[in-house]
């Protein structure tokens, strides 16, 4: 049985970045004869023993995945993935221990990159397996990105300017030190005497001493911005501040800054790439958003009040080099004035547009969605079923593991508690879905009659 046709399962963790990239690969998968299985990351991998043996598309392989890829492995899917994280990565070596790892990759077929600087860092990890194909095909979340596919977002821009009128997008990234829960953060809070506070989630893979170092440069940066916000408003009172929390940190110190003020909003709702068509102007310190905004043609500033050589250069160059840099308060109002004024306008240059091209694979020719299929399609490997005693074996470790995660979710110090979960999939109906799809499919040209039937909850089969 060929490879070729098998259903594509595509996990989504967090929705409002995640989804919509997600369901036009699935819009072109099904055109070329692939079924695919989407929805809730989370769903997926407790209900993956009554999925049919299928492709099954990962965004991660760190030792995180270990446990996971094994059922999976087990179950007689195949594993293909890229990685989330590649596009702004830490330094090679602490990436590599962060987000690579010999034993997961051992279980993968194949590796879809950003761009040739993805497949470079790759080739330099020592243990990168040989066998397993790389392909630079650009990430669907960058297709989302190109003119021919904005117009699906247009009509939530619309709504976005009537609702905030002219306003500056803010972009936080503090994700290391304000995250959702605190045994997300860099470091957890020290508890009984200890001398140092331990490793929290977002520290896994780093040194201690690059670790303290992000830790005190977000501390810096993080005070920065809080105060950035209010004074915003004050300088620029015939516009709105809307502040977007990163997906993983916690809005409630937004909040509490936004109830202080007339004109700030805090909101995490929909994707990103709405907003940026919206604003004025965008603000942020190393974010992805500053790539987005640069490959889009919208004003960016990287605000740097605070410095730090080995983390600016080493790990947020690329999204400080997309954008106008401000290096202080009154610096940044002026850059924002001459954007508002007209005076200037989004960052640009051939060495600006190389750097991109380099990072981001298909950002012209043909979509990164149709390369990552033309790369299935190319794929002659066999799905073999797996002998009877791996299945009942991975069933088992499925039933397991479903058990252990529904206790520990409320176990005092989960880092995933319920309320989590459904902070990065609040859900979607059928209608929506198929509305979403038909969308793309305007957008593409694509008259190809899709079914969408709900298998589980939050769980969708898109076929033909």
């Amino acid at each position: 049985m060929k490879l070729d046709k098998r259903p594509l399962i595509i996990p989504v963790e967090n929705q409002v970045r995640e989804l919509d990239p997600k369901l036009l690969l699935a819009c072109v998968a099904a055109r070329r004869g692939f079924p695919s299985i989407i929805g809730s990351h989370r769903t997926i991998d407790l209900r993956i023993a009554s999925l049919p043996r299928s492709l099954y598309l990962c965004k991660s392989f760190t030792v995180m995945n270990l446990k996971m890829f094994r059922i999976i492995h087990r179950l007689g899917h195949q594993i293909l993935s890229w990685d989330e994280e590649a596009l702004i990565h830490l330094p090679p070596d602490m990436y590599f221990s962060r987000r690579l790892s010999p034993l997961t990759l051992k279980y993968v077929s194949q590796l879809f990159a950003w761009g040739s600087d993805n497949i470079d860092l790759w080739r330099r990890y020592p243990e990168m397996p040989p066998r397993i194909p790389i392909h630079a095909t650009g990430n669907p979340r960058g297709d989302m990105l190109r003119p021919e596919l904005r117009p699906f977002y247009e009509k939530e821009a619309k709504e976005l300017r009537n609702r905030y009128g002219d306003f500056i997008l803010i972009n936080t990234n503090f994700n290391h030190v304000n995250a959702f829960y605190p045994a997300q953060n860099l470091f957890r809070p020290a508890v009984n005497g200890q001398k140092k506070p331990p490793f929290g989630k977002a520290a896994r893979g780093m040194s201690v001493e690059f670790a303290e170092r992000l830790h005190q440069h977000k501390l810096a940066l993080f005070g920065y911005f809080k105060e950035l916000i209010p004074a915003l408003e004050r300088a620029f009172p015939g516009i709105d501040i809307v502040v977007r929390p990163h997906p993983t940190e916690n809005p409630a110190l937004y909040q509490r800054i936004a109830a202080g003020c007339e004109r700030v909003q805090v909101t995490n709702e929909g994707n990103v790439v709405p907003w940026l068509m919206a604003t004025r102007a965008l603000v942020h310190n190393g974010c992805t958003t500053g790539v987005e905004a640069f490959a889009m043609g919208i004003p960016a500033i990287s605000y740097r009040p605070s410095r730090d050589r080995v983390i600016d250069e080493g790990f947020y160059h690329l999204a400080h080099k997309l954008s106008h840099q401000c290096f202080d308060l009154e610096a940044l109002k002026q850059q924002l004035r001459d954007i508002l004024d007209g005076r200037l306008g989004a960052a640009t240059g051939s060495e600006r547009r190389f750097l991109l091209k380099q990072y981001m694979a298909a950002q012209d020719g043909p979509l990164a969605c149709e390369r990552i299929v033309d790369a299935l399609e190319g794929f002659s490997g066999e799905m073999v079923k797996p002998p009877s005693s791996s299945l009942a074996a991975g069933h088992l470790l499925s039933r397991g593991r479903r058990v252990v995660k529904w206790a520990k979710q409320y176990l005092p110090g989960s880092h995933a508690p319920p309320r989590f979960h459904r902070h990065r999939f609040p859900g979607i109906t059928v209608t929506d879905l198929r509305e979403r799809l038909n969308r793309l499919q305007q957008l593409l040209g694509d008259e190809t009659k899709l079914k969408v039937e709900k298998i589980h909850d939050q769980v969708f089969r898109i076929s033909v």
